[in-house]
């Protein structure tokens, strides 16, 4: 890969950040609570009740989701994020590998390649070993 190629893809990976409008870090989760039954004499489970949850800091930070479209949105939201920070790794990556290759001079070939038998200023050493 050219520096070229590079600097194309990390401008499209820019465009897909650019069309994210929404996003959420943290998860759905789904509860359910066990109640006291009327006509037995054991507890009935009720749920799933979905909630979206996030750290903040030392604190976990929940919302319940009480519609079918608020459960939509949030899954959505919560791919979102994941795709986001997916992008983001990419474009770090690229970013790395583009700073060394201008580093190093390169145009997308390769440094260094096989250097074995040779010498320094790059005179290849004789295969006999020098002997005469």
């Amino acid at each position: 890969m050219n520096i070229e190629q590079i600097e194309a893809q990390r401008e499209a990976i820019l465009d897909q950040l650019r069309q994210i409008r929404t996003l959420y870090r943290g998860s759905i989760n789904e509860q359910f609570f066990l109640v006291p039954s009327k006509s037995k004499n054991q507890a009935v489970r009720r749920g799933p009740y979905f909630v979206l949850s996030r750290r903040e800091g030392a604190k976990t930070i929940s919302r319940r989701l009480n519609t079918a479209e608020d459960l939509d949105q949030a899954r959505q939201d919560v791919a979102a994020h994941k795709r986001f920070v997916a992008l983001c790794r990419r474009y770090e990556e690229l970013t790395e590998r583009l700073g060394q290759m201008e580093r190093q001079g390169d145009d997308g070939k390769k440094n260094g390649g096989d250097r074995r038998g040779q010498r320094p200023g790059g005179a290849s050493a004789p295969r006999d070993g020098g002997a005469k």
